[in-house]
C-alpha cells in the first residue's frame, strides 16, 4: 500500500530538481552552471551524490555537503551503483559532480590545496571500480532495471503520466515480447538486491534523523520537520521515513515506480517474499554448507536435463501444476491435485470428483501466484516456465512434513534435504530404503552401508510395482554393500521407507521428482529447476557446457567432492577432450598430486585412484607415475589390481593385485619411498577406521554403559598393529624408521595412526617413536 504524508506530497509536486532533502542542491546547480564553462550539470546525479554524501554524515556548513575520500569511496562503491538508475550521460557526470563540489569546498575556504588534491585523486582513484559497479547485472534493483528500460523506449523518467503509461503496456505485453534480465541474474536475486538497497536507504534516514535531533547543524536539518505531534508518533516517524525514502528512491530512477511496484504491478517487481523458490534456495545453501563448509565448492552436473525447448510441455504434462493452473483461487473452482502425480507405483493422482479444489490446492495456487501466474503458465519463456516450476516445487516441499518415524530413533528427512541430496549425486537414482538406513543408523532401526554404496546409482526396475514394498533381504545387502541383512533387519526399516516414499511421491506431483519402487531421483524437469534454485542460493551448480571448459586444476578439486560414478566419468571426459593422451592423464595426475600438497579439497589418494580407474586411466600414464614421490606406489597398485606383473614384489605394506608376466612387470624398484610412505599411511589409516567401526558395534552390543564406555575410550588396533608390523619387517631401518616416514608423509595420520602405535604397540621402541613425532608435531606426546 502506498503511503500518503505531506512529504511525499511535497516531493512529487516539486520541481524535477528540487531535493526534499537540504542538501543545497539548487544553489549548487546554479554555481556550477555559472562557472567558465557554463555547461549545467544534470540534476538527478548531482541530486543522488549530493543526498548521499549527506546521508553518510558530511558536513554541510560549505552550503553543501562536503565529500571526503573515505565518503567518496563509500558512496562511488556502494550507494550510487544500488541507487541511481542513470543513463550513460549521467553516470559520466557522476565523477564530474563530485570534483566541481570539491572545487566550491575549495572556493568556500573549507579546503586547503593539499587536500583539494587529495579529493580530487580519490575520485580519481574510485571512478574505474564505480563505472564496473554501475555496469554489474548483479548490482540491478527493479527500479533501476526498468528505468533502464522505460528509458531505452524514448519514456521520460522524470515524467510520472508516462512511466505509469509505459509500465501498463509492459504488464500487458506478452512475456516473450518481454526484455529478459542479463544473462545470469535471476529475478529472485534482483527482488533481494532491491530489498537489500531498501533496507539500507531506511537506515540512512533514520540515522540522520537522529542526527537532525541530537546535533541541531548550523545549516538546518537534513530531513524535512516530521510529525511529531500526532497521536503516534512513532507510527508516523516510521510513515514519514517511508515516504521519503519512496520519493529518493523513484527521483533516482523512475518516478512512479515504487507506487506501481507496491500497487498494480506488483509482479513486474516481487519481492523475496512471493517467490517460493527463494525460501528453498536459503535451504539449499544451508544443506550445501552443512556437506562442505563452503559455498564455492561446485556440485555435480545433472545426468540429464531438460533443455529449454522442453519446459513447457514437461510442465505443463506434471498433475500439480496443471491443476494449480486450473485453480480459480477465488472461487475454489479446478482440478483436485491432492496426490499429483503418477509416481511409478501405480497409484497416479486423485480422481476429480468434480467440487472444485481442495483447500491445499488453493493455498498452493495462491502461494505460486496463481491466477497472475497463468499468463506465465500459457506464454511465458522457458526461464519463466522454470522459474514457476520452481515456485511449485518449493512450496510443494514446504507443504510436506518431514519423515520422523519412532520408535526409531530421533531423525529426520524432509523434503528440501531430499532435493539437495538428489541434486548433490549428480541427479543419479537413490534408494528409499537405503536413505532411511544411512539417515537413521543401526542405532536407530535402521542399518549400516557400506560407504562405497551410499552414491552409486541404483537401477530403475523395468516393471513398476503397484505400490511400495521394502526390498527383499538379499536385494538389502546389494543395496547396503554389508553382507545380507535378516529379515529383523529388513522390519525395522519398513516403516521409514514407506514413509519416505510417501514424501518422495508428495514431491512427484511437481513433475520434478520420480519415483519406481524402491529407486527415487530427479527427472530432467527437477534436475533443470533445482539447478535454477541452486544458482538462486549463490552456490555453483555448473552445467556440462562450463564443465567442459575447466582446466585439470578446477576439475580434479571439483571431481574428488562428487560421487564416484560422475567424478569418474568427468574425468575420462576431460582426458578425452584433451586427447585422451598419456600427457592428459598425467596432467590430471599431476594436480591430484599438487592438491594433496597443498591441503586444498582434494580427497585421499586412494579415492583418487579409484575415480582413475573407474575413469580408464591408460596403464602407460601410470607407469610413468612410478617415480613421482607421491603418487608413485599408488600408481603401482592399481597396475597390480589390474594383473599387470609384479616383478620384483610388491612395496612394503601395500595391498596389491594377482601378478602377471614379468615381461609387462612395472620397475618396483623406481617407486621412491615417500611414494611407498603415503600409500602405507592411507591403508594404515582404513585399518584404524575399520578398527573404530568394529569398537563401535561392540559397545553397540554391549549391556553395560560403564563397559561399552571402555570398549570406546581406548579402541584396540585389531587391524591396525598387525598391517604395520606386516610393513615395518621389510621397511629399511624396520619400525622406528617405518614410523617417522609416515608422519612426514602423511600428516593426518597423526591424529589417528601414531597414537594407537604409541598406546598399543608391544615394542618399546616403536611406541616411543610414534611418542617422539606426536611430540614434535603437537607439542605433546
Amino acid at each position: 500500500m502506498t503511503r500518503t504524508t505531506p512529504a511525499a506530497d511535497a516531493a512529487a509536486a516539486a520541481a524535477p530538481h528540487a531535493s526534499p532533502l537540504n542538501t543545497g542542491l539548487d544553489d549548487f546547480l546554479a554555481w556550477a552552471a555559472a562557472r567558465g564553462s557554463g555547461r549545467a550539470l544534470p540534476a538527478r546525479p548531482a541530486d543522488a551524490v549530493l543526498a548521499l554524501l549527506a546521508l553518510r554524515g558530511a558536513d554541510r556548513r560549505a552550503g553543501g555537503p562536503e565529500p571526503t575520500p573515505a565518503l567518496v569511496a563509500e558512496v562511488l562503491s556502494g550507494d550510487l551503483p544500488a541507487l541511481l538508475g542513470a543513463d550513460e550521460a549521467e553516470t559520466d557526470a557522476v565523477p564530474e559532480v563530485l570534483r566541481a563540489l570539491a572545487d566550491r569546498v575549495r572556493e568556500a575556504g573549507r579546503l586547503n590545496a593539499k587536500r583539494h588534491a587529495r579529493l580530487l585523486a580519490a575520485v580519481d582513484q574510485a571512478e574505474p571500480a564505480f563505472r564496473r559497479a554501475m555496469a554489474d547485472p548483479a548490482r540491478l534493483t527493479w527500479h533501476r532495471w526498468y528505468a533502464s528500460l522505460l528509458r531505452a523506449d524514448g519514456t521520460d523518467p522524470g515524467d510520472p503520466a508516462a512511466v505509469a503509461a509505459w509500465l501498463d503496456a509492459y504488464a500487458r505485453a506478452p512475456h516473450t515480447d518481454r526484455t529478459a534480465l542479463p544473462d545470469g541474474v535471476r529475478r529472485a536475486q534482483v527482488a533481494d538486491r532491491t530489498f537489500a538497497v531498501r533496507a539500507a536507504l531506511d537506515e540512512l534516514l533514520l540515522a540522520a534523523f537522529a542526527r537532525d535531533t541530537r546535533e541541531p547543524h548550523p545549516a538546518g536539518p537534513l530531513l524535512p520537520a516530521p510529525p511529531l505531534d500526532d497521536d503516534h508518533p512513532e507510527d508516523a516517524l516510521g510513515a514519514e521515513l517511508g515516504a521519503l525514502a519512496d520519493a529518493l528512491t523513484d527521483r533516482w530512477s523512475a518516478y512512479g515506480l515504487t507506487e506501481a511496484f507496491a500497487g498494480p504491478h506488483a509482479r513486474l517487481a516481487p519481492g523475496p517474499e512471493t517467490l517460493p523458490h527463494r525460501e528453498l534456495a536459503d535451504r539449499m545453501l544451508g544443506e550445501h554448507l552443512d556437506y562442505y563448509g563452503h559455498s564455492g565448492i561446485p556440485l555435480p552436473p545433472p545426468a540429464r536435463a531438460a533443455a529449454p525447448e522442453e519446459v513447457r510441455a514437461l510442465l505443463h504434462a506434471a498433475p500439480l501444476p496443471k491443476a494449480l493452473a486450473e485453480t480459480d483461487t477465488k472461487t475454489g473452482a479446478g482440478a483436485d491435485a491432492r496426490t499429483g502425480a503418477d509416481t511409478g507405483s501405480g497409484t497416479g493422482p486423485a480422481a476429480d470428483t468434480g467440487s472444485g479444489a481442495d483447500d491445499g490446492t488453493r493455498a498452493l495456487a495462491e502461494r505460486c501466484g496463481f491466477p497472475d501466474a497463468r499468463a506465465v503458465w500459457d506464454s511465458g519463456t522457458p526461464q519463466d516456465l522454470v522459474e514457476l516450476a520452481a515456485d511449485i516445487l518449493a512450496a510443494r516441499a514446504e507443504s510436506l512434513p518431514a519423515v520422523s518415524v519412532e520408535p526409531y530413533g530421533d531423525w529426520s528427512l524432509d523434503a528440501a534435504h531430499l532435493l539437495y541430496s538428489l541434486y548433490e549425486r549428480g541427479s543419479t537414482p537413490d534408494s528409499v530404503v537405503r536413505k532411511v538406513a544411512d539417515a537413521s543408523g543401526p542405532d536407530a532401526g535402521g542399518a549400516d552401508v557400506a560407504p562405497e554404496q551410499e552414491e552409486e546409482p541404483v537401477a530403475l526396475p523395468a516393471v513398476r510395482p503397484a505400490a511400495y514394498e521394502t526390498p527383499s533381504a538379499e536385494q538389502l545387502g546389494v543395496l547396503l554393500g554389508t553382507g545380507t541383512p535378516t529379515e529383523e533387519d529388513r522390519a525395522r526399516l519398513d516403516p521409514p521407507a514407506r514413509a519416505l516414499a510417501q514424501l518422495v511421491d508428495g514431491l512427484a506431483g511437481t513433475g520434478c521428482v520420480f519415483r519406481r519402487g524402491d529407486a527415487y531421483g530427479l527427472t530432467p524437469l527437477g534436475a533443470t529447476v533445482m539447478r535454477h534454485v541452486l544458482a538462486t542460493g549463490e552456490l555453483t551448480a555448473p552445467d556440462a557446457g562450463e564443465i567442459a571448459a575447466w582446466d585439470a586444476r578446477t576439475t580434479v578439486a571439483a571431481v574428488v567432492n562428487w560421487p564416484p560414478a560422475v567424478g569418474a566419468a568427468t574425468l575420462g571426459d576431460w582426458a578425452a577432450r584433451h586427447g585422451g593422451t598419456d600427457e592428459a592423464w598425467a596432467a590430471l595426475l599431476d594436480e591430484i598430486a599438487a592438491q594433496r600438497s597443498t591441503g586444498g579439497h582434494g580427497g585421499r589418494l586412494l579415492g583418487c585412484f579409484a575415480l582413475l580407474e573407474r575413469a580408464g586411466v591408460p596403464d602407460t600414464a601410470l607407469r610413468s607415475a612410478l617415480t613421482h614421490p607421491v603418487l608413485g606406489a599408488h600408481a603401482l597398485r592399481l597396475l597390480h589390481s589390474r594383473g599387470t606383473g609384479t616383478g620384483t614384489g610388491t612395496p612394503a605394506g601395500t595391498e596389491t593385485g594377482a601378478a602377471a608376466d614379468d615381461e609387462t612387470a612395472p620397475d618396483e624398484s623406481a617407486v621412491p619411498l615417500t611414494a611407498r610412505a603415503v600409500l602405507l599411511a592411507e591403508e594404515l589409516e582404513r585399518r584404524w577406521s575399520q578398527d573404530l567401526r568394529d569398537a563401535l558395534r561392540a559397545a553397540e552390543a554391549e549391556e553395560d554403559p560403564e563397559r561399552a564406555r571402555a570398549l570406546l575410550a581406548d579402541i584396540p588396533p585389531a587391524s591396525l598393529l598387525p598391517a604395520f608390523d606386516a610393513a615395518a619387517g621389510t621397511w629399511p631401518g624396520g619400525g622406528r624408521a617405518l614410523v617417522a616416514a609416515l608422519a612426514r608423509a602423511e600428516p593426518d595420520v597423526l591424529a589417528r595412526v601414531l597414537p594407537a602405535l604409541r598406546d598399543h604397540h608391544p615394542d618399546r621402541g616403536t611406541a616411543d617413536a610414534a611418542a617422539h613425532e606426536l611430540k614434535a608435531a603437537t607439542g605433546h606426546g
